[in-house]
């Protein structure tokens, strides 16, 4: 492939830049020299990664590797793609934070769970690596082996829960065979509700999967007993499964940001609805995360509007500082009309690596960039995109997700609205469902030219992904082709105002005692009710606390939010006690209830002094009510005499 070196060296002015034509081989000598020299280290080619690491040894810093060759270099377009190879090399550079890991352990011990002779023959080829149990859903017209190996039982999982390592199985029908059985299994009296305990899952009954998202259920493996081969692949995967393993701690979770509940009531569950192993339960006030079972696809922190759920592989800044340093480089090197390629490495890179090595490979000026999980991406890493240049965006998806990917739907319809809104046309951000490298080079090469920023922004970024989004907001508002200062947005957005119905509030302040993130305020001074926009994450806590109901969410972006004060929203006289003068609560409230009371009520006749008490503070109302004695019973109506069985009995003597 051809290296427009440089191209390349505008967009890294800072990195020192050598070519070679055949540095794994006769030139790796050059590669040598370079690993024993301080600083850091990138190797644009990853075909040779492990040879390049062997020959290393213990270097500090390691080495950095790149992909530039089926990315690049592999087009119609190779020789227009030093802009790009100099933004992936720089993209590489950005460090990487180490993320925190959660240890599983399993012992081997294997459930096997089937219908026919296809569970047992499983158990037996693993019967030498685990510790086998075959549990039947449907025995019948099987024969018993000769020798029994590892134990045949019978029965039908009702409920599976927990993760790889600790599965807890709910069985009905549990049975186990007598050992008399001769041409067919005989077994025991049935239970239900027996529990069994295993590391490991097999599922061989061809029936719908025990777990949602199965395919992302560590320790559960499935497999159609009708496909032998999808059978032996299963039984391969499960024989190494014993031991202790480290996966990520995807999500890293702070309760005290959560936005779920006050007082009982429900507010945001924003990652209940989109967690598809169903890792997410409520747990009080908040939400808990369970690392053992999450399989980071992220939706719960793409969500997330206060922050409490944070994406770890990458974090989201570090993710803005890619694309930084991406486009910043690209831009430097001359590229133009770039489109942001988002994809993961399982599905993703071998559809790119395939359309390289059969098709025309990828447009020059579109931008790869491997994510760990599609449905990670938050609103604010396509903001960003934008305000630093990006024409389009496309996230290339399978097919047939392996889990739905609805957050990810609705990230990009709040995206499409913000940038329509702001004077991007066109078709700017959306996905490509394919599992076909022509497909995918041909909806590519379809996007046409479409217009960026004018002058992309530099900013760079540190902190939760709301600042990071108010900040992305703001410069590609400033950048846009047609800046409005309001936008609507989509039900369920996590940013915007409330509307309140101010003849019906009556100033109780409760909304402002649940609200989780100040935007509803009080003044202890006065009965006030306060709103800060920029701090709305439209949680709905409010809404749901509000006895009188007359606050409803109005989702939106106010571009000029971030340097507003806090907006009175009802502001009333406060209620000074007749006796102290101290305020102490709303002048309109105790009127009403003073007037309500008033010769209406047996405890405050009209003109008595009882009356005056409700005009007192708290302080106040019991010194007077001790000072003049206040009798509470008196005036008590007379009620009626309590109706006994006797009476019931009278009345129904002179009935007859």
């Amino acid at each position: 492939m051809r290296l427009d070196t440089a191209a390349i060296r505008r967009g890294c002015p800072n990195c020192e830049i050598s070519s070679f034509r055949h540095l794994c081989g006769a030139e790796l000598d050059h590669f040598r020299d370079a690993a024993k020299a301080d600083g850091p280290l990138t190797v644009a080619c990853t075909q040779q990664a492990a040879q390049f690491t062997d020959e290393s040894g213990e270097r500090p810093g390691g080495i950095t590797f790149v992909n530039i060759r089926e990315t690049a270099g592999w087009s119609h377009d190779g020789a227009n793609a030093g802009a790009k190879m100099a933004a992936l090399l720089a993209a590489a550079e950005v460090p990487a934070p180490d993320y925190p890991l959660v240890t599983l352990s399993s012992e081997g011990i294997i459930l096997i769970y089937g219908c026919d002779e296809a569970a047992i023959e499983a158990g037996r080829l693993l019967a030498d690596h685990l510790d086998v149990t075959v549990m039947l859903k449907r025995p019948a017209d099987i024969t018993p082996p000769a020798a029994a190996v590892f134990p045949i039982v019978k029965g039908t999982i009702r409920n599976a829960r927990g993760h790889f390592g600790a599965f807890e199985l709910t069985i009905d029908g549990y049975a186990q065979p007598h050992p008399s059985s001769r041409d067919r299994f005989v077994f025991e009296t049935e239970r239900n509700g027996a529990t069994s305990r295993c590391d490991l899952v097999l599922d061989l009954c061809g029936e719908p999967p025990l777990f949602p998202a199965h395919d992302l259920r560590d320790g559960y493996l499935r497999a159609d007993p009708r496909d032998p081969a999808a059978v032996l692949r299963a039984v391969l995967a499960a024989r190494d499964l014993v031991g202790s393993f480290d996966k990520p701690r995807y999500v890293d979770f702070t309760p005290s940001l959560c936005a779920h509940s006050r007082s009982k009531l429900t507010g945001c569950h924003r990652c209940l609805d989109l967690c598809p192993t169903g890792a997410i339960t409520p747990n009080g006030d908040h939400v808990a995360v369970n690392a053992e079972v999450c399989a980071g696809c992220g939706q719960c922190a793409a969500a997330c509007p206060t922050g409490a759920a944070s994406y770890a592989l990458p974090p989201a800044d570090t993710q803005l500082q890619v694309l930084r340093a991406m486009l910043l480089a690209y831009h430097e090197a001359g590229g133009t009309h770039p489109v942001l390629l988002l994809h993961d490495s399982q599905h993703g890179m071998p559809l790119i690596d395939a359309l390289a090595r059969h098709g025309d490979g990828l447009p020059a000026n579109v931008l790869p960039l491997a994510v760990n999980e599609l449905t990670q991406i938050g609103l604010e890493a396509i903001i960003g995109g934008f305000a630093y240049g990006v024409a389009a965006v496309r996230f290339l998806l399978r097919a047939k997700p392996r889990h739905e990917v609805t957050g990810l739907s609705q990230t990009i319809a709040m995206a499409d609205v913000i940038l329509a809104g702001l004077g991007f046309g066109g078709c700017r951000v959306a996905t490509i469902e394919t599992d076909d490298p022509d497909a995918l080079g041909a909806q590519l090469s379809g996007i046409g030219t479409l217009a960026a920023v004018g002058t992309p922004a530099t900013f760079k970024t540190v902190g939760k992904r709301r600042d990071l989004l108010r900040l992305a907001l703001s410069e590609l508002h400033r950048l846009a082709p047609k800046p409005v200062d309001v936008i609507a947005l989509p039900q369920g957005a996590p940013i915007g105002a409330i509307s309140v119905n101010t003849d019906g509030c009556t100033l109780c302040l409760s909304c402002v005692s649940v609200c989780p993130t100040g935007a509803l305020r009080d003044d202890p001074e006065r009965p006030v009710l306060k709103f800060v926009e920029d701090a709305c994450v439209q949680c709905g806590l409010c809404q749901s606390t509000c006895p009188e109901k007359v606050i409803t969410l109005k989702p939106q972006i106010d571009f000029r939010a971030a340097r507003a004060p806090a907006q009175v929203i009802k502001e009333e006289e406060p209620a000074l006690c007749i006796r102290c003068g101290k305020p102490f609560g709303v002048k309109s409230t105790i009127d009403r209830i003073a007037a309500k009371l008033e010769g209406r009520h047996w405890m405050y006749p009209a003109g008595d002094r009882r009356l005056d008490a409700l005009r007192m503070c708290a302080d106040c109302r019991v010194i007077v009510m001790s000072e003049q004695q206040f009798d509470p019973f008196q005036g008590v109506p007379e009620r009626a005499p309590p109706r006994t069985t006797d009476d019931y009995l009278r009345q129904r003597e002179n009935k007859d």
